[in-house]
């Protein structure tokens, strides 16, 4: 590649980042940069393993959602919007080089009366991957058909959308104008002509070496499926050079960090998260305490989970999926009981909502490790209060009804073969 060719490049995505900000107020100048970056994807869209999404979700109307995608309209290429398109039309219209799906108002396909969606919303959730065809029966010919899904897609609606979209998407979250913020009026029999030829300039651009951007495997910032989302974007931005390749990684970090942090978490997830503050520094809860616990939890949904709240089967349930079970454990001073043991949650933790990393910039960062305290006093008074034992620590819990160490008299044990 010469150096007029990545200027070219460069100048280009400063061009489309100038339209768009001309038309639309922006929420942040990532925000700007990952818009600007999965426009010049969709001019590429061959030489990618993965198609991401763009998500525009607003709290409200007038948020400026729908503006966002005319101008995102305008600038991709070879865009389809699906208003009033059925499904099985939209399905036809995606081949080795597809079109760019676009959709307003996509709350709508997700929401419980979009039943009749239900084609176009296995496209949107099946499409982010290359090699992933919908297969249809053709009665005519007595054959199953294959149809392709693979397709970029841009959605704008009120809310957040699904987890199998949001996932695999560039999520920009817009919000109505603050004092001070303005825009030019968009026109589309005036403006949209201008931004097909910047269009036309970034498909030249990229078309003309898209066998180097199949091939490109840029150092990616993220990883996982965010990795597979932002890959295309930071592909693009190396391939112009200039300041998009650190601007990309930029964008790429914060806004990931950005979705994990403002996502929706899953019942199970929120359960586990949730069950790390009610155990403290207990080895052990009976299970009506830790439902207890779990209850009284300011802002949780415990207390409202089903009819009489959360209960012991449904927790059992939900905690199972993590490999953590109840077993009957003996207490000190209350005797047997169903109960949770807290070694048997710290793996789970680990993995799934590990610590965050210290914060002072003077200690060494290190990585949150499950462990089973062994110096950790048990409480002892009546279903676990706040009072902390007077008695010794005790050892590690094990499955083994082992008498006690020195000092130790009612270590607590996993009772087998209890009722």
């Amino acid at each position: 590649m010469t150096a007029t060719e990545t200027r070219h490049g460069a100048e280009l995505l400063d061009e489309l980042h100038a339209a768009l900000t001309r038309y639309v107020v922006m929420p942040s100048a990532h925000a700007t940069d990952a818009v600007v970056l999965w426009i010049a994807a969709t001019h590429a869209q061959p030489a990618w393993a993965h198609a991401p999404r763009l998500v525009i979700r607003a709290p409200e109307r007038r948020c400026g959602k729908s503006r966002l995608l005319d101008v995102v309209e305008a600038c991709s290429h070879d865009p389809l919007i699906t208003v009033n398109a059925s499904p099985a039309a939209v399905y036809r219209s995606i081949t080795p080089d597809p079109p760019v799906l676009l959709v307003d108002e996509a709350d709508t396909i997700f929401g419980p009366k979009a039943g009749d969606n239900e084609d176009l919303r296995g496209l949107l959730n099946a499409g982010h991957q290359r090699g992933r065809p919908a297969l249809r029966y053709d009665a005519a010919s007595q054959m199953v058909v294959t149809i392709p899904t693979f397709a970029m897609a841009a959605l704008a609606g009120i809310g957040a959308m699904p987890d199998t979209i949001e996932d695999r998407a560039v999520v920009v979250h817009m919000r109505r104008r603050g004092p001070g913020e303005s825009a030019a009026a968009y026109r589309s029999r005036r403006d949209r002509e201008p931004l097909r030829a910047l269009a036309a300039q970034l498909t030249a651009w990229l078309r003309d070496d898209l066998a180097t951007l199949e091939r490109a495997q840029p150092p990616m910032p993220v990883e996982d499926r965010a990795a597979d989302t932002w890959e295309p974007l930071v592909a693009v931005a190396d391939h112009a050079g200039g300041q998009w390749p650190q601007r990309a990684r930029d964008a790429a970090t914060a806004m990931t960090k950005e979705a994990d942090d403002t996502g929706e978490m899953s019942d199970r997830l929120r359960l586990l998260t949730d069950c790390r503050t009610v155990f403290a520094d207990d080895l052990a809860l009976p299970t009506a305490e830790l439902l207890h616990r779990l209850r009284g939890l300011t802002e949780s949904p415990w207390g409202d989970y089903g009819p009489n709240g959360l209960t012991a089967m449904r927790l059992g349930s939900l905690l199972r999926e993590y490999g953590i079970r109840s077993a009957t454990i003996r207490f000190p001073n209350s005797g047997q009981a169903k109960g949770y043991q807290r070694a048997d949650f710290t793996d789970a933790w680990a993995r799934y909502c590990p610590q965050p990393e210290p914060s002072d910039p003077d200690q060494p960062s290190q990585p949150y490790q499950p462990h089973n305290p062994s110096s950790d006093p048990v409480r002892l008074d009546a279903w676990y209060g706040s009072s902390r034992t007077t008695d010794k620590a005790v050892p590690p819990l094990t499955s083994e009804n082992e008498a006690g160490t020195a000092g130790t008299a009612h270590p607590l044990r996993i009772v087998h073969g209890a009722p």
